[in-house]
């Protein structure tokens, strides 16, 4: 009984992970991410963490827990208990609030943030996970009145506004092994695929002049290698320190690029130009960056953690800067690639998980703070964002099952060299679920 409702729990999760994520996509007017950053390369870069490594600051790499499934580092799926099938999905919903000068705005998004279920392939030799998640997103409109008294004299009032969405998914699935009694490595194979679109609309209120729309439509695949590893060193009775590393792979994108000018009268469209390249045979190549990271965590038993992470991705190369649908430049902005960089730490802390008297004891608290630095400058100067988030992990009975929530305070960009600044509070909300599956029964 126990197990057909387990089976008709995950088959609810896997259907509505998916459905809502295709829902969102086909929502007229609707974004998976909402951010005038956005508008640049391939848009913005998720941190690619679960709902309880996102609450303590978004570290992972070197987090080794029997209880919740860590896809950042691909060795540490060998930390899972070797007989248990486990599955976390959780949602994100995102608040931010804009100011440039004395303009201010607010928007929010909800999108599903993650599915990743684990189950051993070995015994405790060969373990495997695989899951889902966004890789960027993008989701801006931007609308202003052109100003030029020469045009203005000539059409009439003009308003432009440049507008865009879409995403790139990542599908990943990987396996892991404990090599020696401390040592543990992993690899991760990941498909990306999407679709972005980006258009400018120049509005004439003269009837006598056509409305004229431009644009492009992304459509993005390309497949990589993710590999990671771990090393549990003892530090004491009851205290471990774990070293963390991973590397991925950059790749070629595929697909293509469209490029459009249309211009249009009352019910009537003309197009004007269109062209359709393929990327990979572009004489500049776009390329999905490479990214290597690294991390320390500290253990006291099944107490407290401490963790500390640095990532490093170099987009210098991946021709964003130099192909057309990438860059989105105008006569004020200047977009170039460059090098991302990320520093996170965190802690989680568990009063006393045994207890049987006091619920509160066995809640997993968790903290952290970041600071990332985007993989682009604006006008030659960096896109900085900082935050700290706040967490915790509530047990829904005995077995390992938690509920996770979690909070993220912080501001990306400045109001100083006519950039924008954006303070957001994110919400994320997650199930994790466990059970044991692989036992054989035995019989007197």
């Amino acid at each position: 009984m126990k197990k057909t409702l387990l089976n008709k729990i995950l088959l609810a999760v896997c259907f509505f992970a998916g459905g809502f994520s295709s829902f969102a996509q086909e929502i007229s007017g609707t974004y998976s991410a909402f951010s005038p950053y956005s508008i640049y390369g391939i848009g913005d870069i998720a941190k690619g963490t679960t709902s309880h490594n996102s609450s303590m600051g978004g570290v992972g790499i070197a987090t080794r827990d029997s209880r919740f499934v860590n896809p950042m580092n691909p060795a540490a799926v060998t930390a899972r208990d070797s007989l248990s099938f486990m599955v976390d999905v959780s949602l994100a919903q995102r608040n931010v609030f804009f100011s440039q000068g004395g303009v201010n705005s607010v928007n929010n998004t909800f999108n599903f943030n993650n599915f990743v279920f684990s189950f051993p392939i070995y015994g405790k030799y060969l373990d495997f996970y695989a899951g889902i998640t966004p890789h960027s997103s993008i989701g801006y409109k931007v609308s202003h009145p052109i100003t030029d008294p020469a045009l203005i004299g000539l059409t009439g009032n003009v308003t432009y506004t440049s507008e865009g969405n879409g995403s790139v998914n990542k599908i990943y699935f990987g396996a892991g092994s404990q090599l020696f009694r401390r040592l543990s490595v992993g690899v991760e194979g990941i498909y990306y695929f999407g679709k972005l679109t980006k258009t400018t609309t120049m509005d004439f209120a003269n009837t006598s002049f056509r409305t004229i729309m431009s644009g492009h439509e992304l459509s993005l695949r390309g497949m990589t290698v993710k590999a990671g590893a771990q090393l549990d060193v003892p530090m004491g009775e009851n205290s471990t320190m774990t070293l963390g590393a991973t590397y991925r792979l950059g790749t070629n994108m595929r697909g293509y690029n469209k490029d459009y000018l249309i211009a249009s009268i009352s019910s009537a469209y003309d197009t004007v130009r269109f062209n359709q390249d393929t990327l990979h045979r572009m004489k500049d190549r776009v390329k999905f960056a490479d990214e290597l990271g690294v991390g320390i965590a500290f253990r006291g038993g099944d107490k407290w953690t401490f963790e500390a992470n640095y990532i490093r991705s170099n987009a210098t190369g991946c021709g964003y800067s130099a192909v057309s649908g990438f860059k989105n430049e105008s006569e004020n902005v200047r977009f170039s690639s460059g090098v991302s960089q990320s520093v996170r730490i965190g802690a989680s802390y568990v009063p006393n998980r045994n207890d049987i008297r006091y619920y509160m004891r066995r809640v997993a608290y968790r903290a952290g703070a970041y600071w990332d630095q985007a993989y682009y400058k604006v006008n030659g100067y960096d896109v900085n964002t900082y935050g700290l988030t706040f967490g915790a992990s509530f047990p829904v009975n005995r077995q390992r099952n938690y509920l996770n929530v979690g909070v993220d305070l912080g501001q990306r960009g400045t109001k100083d060299n006519d950039l924008i600044r954006e303070r957001f509070i994110n919400f994320t909300v997650g199930i994790n679920i466990f059970d044991i599956w692989f036992v054989k029964p035995k019989y007197d």
